[in-house]
């Protein structure tokens, strides 16, 4: 429960969204949500009711749990420079400063990380990606060499350069963080009674100044901060600079930066998350360094704790290949070598490199056959985002209330029973909507949006459905919603999917690159694997498939 102080509400009818913001601790975003979902009053779209406000404060937050959050989000504002003090004091007379490295990192909230994008490589991830070059034959001798990382962090690069022998005058560091850089250099100074040249500076700025000057580096190995928090005039201001088109995320940024870094023929190598290989947003910066040499691709697995997506590394050179290039792919305790020209040719040049040479010969030869995509050919609709299920749905059917269906009820022959309810008076009250003709579409297919497998479904019935499902209304095809259907639940097109893909999230984008192969009805008037497999010139054998001969 909160005590409001004070005359806080005596003299105002009203609040702007920025004051009852500040006064929970949360963000305005977070306050409009609040606002649609029914616990706050707008008035003249612009300022919040003095009286819900008042009940909201007294009443609502602490006891529906809302206020846990405003605790979190104020906790988290002095968590980095209490730890920031602490550590600093310690590091002068620190006689173990690995174990600081990892206390350091142990002590900043998951919130801080997140925002800033901060997650230290583990040691044997930094040794296997700066070992490869040297190991594969690439280069024997680095003592000559310049290195340099962008985000060095606690230093893990920085050292694992000097094992391999990088002169410490030729090794160069950045970061932001100023108790991280002076971990990095009490560390190389323990260890090597040596120093480098470590900064604490903003990679992003300073490589502006480092073009101009001309400075360049032999090699460049760094794990960037994933998806670290730029303001939308900050990401366009970079983009612009380091020409990353639409991929504006910050490893698309500093990968740029650093390609402008990088000398004729040297080597860069990024520790990043999967999403940059197969996400739609990351197809600028993918089709820049297909003009490079890629090395090799490796998945690390979830390497870092509390963090849901795998990690996975890249090694190029810089300079120009042929159409014969292979690049060595590391997936899952299997190898293969996979031509560069492929991913050029894959939708959205995406990096599958968790798919084999056969299975590219397969997925080649489907998009060989004439098809069609759904691309410009649909009107799409997510799913209906309540804000607040407990409070707008309910388990039990009532008089006047509708079925409302999440994506785990959908299966390929029809839906589950509903197991919630909604009044459709609220529909006002919800954060996310769309179009309501959309929902009660006499036709339409409705699909899983998290799922491993691709599951469509039919519906006539004019069903709702919540965000855990999307739909679509095909426009202008020539077969119908039921066949159009089928062949997005075939197992074939399920395997496409997830070879070029590998993901449990079902984007629009992404469906929309499939082929559809409406010629098929042209032969076959019912659908059924056998013959659409028999259309495709493919056989299935022990759960494999290989094309015909």
């Amino acid at each position: 429960m909160i005590n409001i102080q004070g005359n806080l509400f005596e003299e105002e009818h009203y609040l702007t969204i920025q004051q009852v913001a500040e006064l929970c601790h949360v963000s305005e975003a977070t306050i409009r949500n609040w606002i649609k979902t029914g616990y706050l009053k707008l008035i003249n779209n612009k300022y919040i009711d003095k009286q819900t406000t008042e009940i909201f404060l007294t009443n609502i937050l602490g006891k529906e749990k809302l206020i846990a959050r405003a605790n979190k989000i104020k906790k988290q504002e002095f968590n980095y420079e209490q730890v920031k003090r602490s550590l600093l004091d310690q590091i002068i007379n620190c006689n173990n400063p690995d174990s600081l490295s990892k206390d350091y990192e142990n002590a900043l909230s998951e919130s801080y990380r997140n925002k800033e994008g901060i997650y230290y490589t583990p040691p044997e991830i930094v040794s296997d990606m700066l070992n490869y070059p040297l190991k594969n034959n690439i280069l024997t001798d680095v003592s000559s060499l310049t290195f340099l990382d962008p985000c060095c962090g606690s230093g893990n690069f920085l050292i694992e350069a000097l094992k391999l022998g990088f002169r410490p005058e030729n090794i160069y560091g950045f970061d932001t963080d100023p108790v991280a850089v002076e971990i990095a250099k009490s560390r190389i100074k323990k260890l090597y009674h040596t120093e480098c040249n470590i900064q604490v500076k903003d990679f992003l700025k300073e490589a502006i100044i480092l073009h101009r000057s001309n400075i360049k580096y032999d090699w460049i190995f760094t794990n960037p901060p994933w998806g670290k928090k730029l303001t939308y005039y900050s990401k366009q201001y970079y983009a612009s600079i380091y020409q990353t088109g639409k991929s504006t995320d910050t490893t698309s940024l500093f990968m740029a930066a650093s390609l402008q870094l990088l000398k004729p023929n040297g080597i860069l190598g990024f520790l990043i998350q999967e999403a940059f290989f197969n996400i739609g947003t990351f197809e600028d910066i993918r089709n820049k360094i297909l003009d490079k040499k890629i090395i090799n691709i490796t998945d690390y697995g979830k390497a870092f704790d509390n963090i849901l997506t795998r990690t996975q590394s890249i090694l190029l050179q810089n300079t120009e290949t042929n159409g014969d290039h292979t690049i060595k792919c590391y997936f899952q305790n299997q190898v293969s070598k996979r031509k560069q020209q492929t991913f050029q040719s894959n939708p959205k040049k995406i990096f599958n490199f968790y798919a084999n040479e056969q299975d590219e010969r397969i997925i080649h030869h489907l998009y060989k056959i004439p098809h069609i995509t759904l691309k410009d050919r649909c009107e799409w609709a997510l799913g209906i985002v309540t804000g607040n299920n407990t409070k707008f749905c309910s388990k039990e059917p009532k008089e006047n209330w509708l079925p409302i269906y999440k994506g785990s009820d959908i299966t390929k022959k029809g839906l589950k029973k509903p197991s919630l309810y909604f009044n459709k008076s609220d529909l006002p009250k919800f954060q996310q909507v769309a179009p309501i003709h959309l929902y009660e579409a006499n036709e339409k297919i409705i699909y899983r949006f998290i799922t491993t497998k691709l599951c469509f479904y039919y519906d006539t019935h004019q069903s709702y459905i919540l965000n855990s499902a999307n739909l679509f209304i095909p426009k202008n095809i020539s077969i119908s919603m039921q066949q159009l259907t089928d062949l997005l639940n075939s197992e074939i097109i399920n395997w496409l999917f997830q070879k070029l893909y590998f993901t449990h999230k079902v984007l629009r984008s992404d469906l929309e690159t499939l082929p559809i192969h409406i010629e098929y009805f042209n032969h076959h008037k019912n659908f059924s694997e056998k013959t659409y497999l028999e259309y495709l010139h493919i056989e299935k054998s022990n759960g494999t498939y290989r094309i015909k001969e």
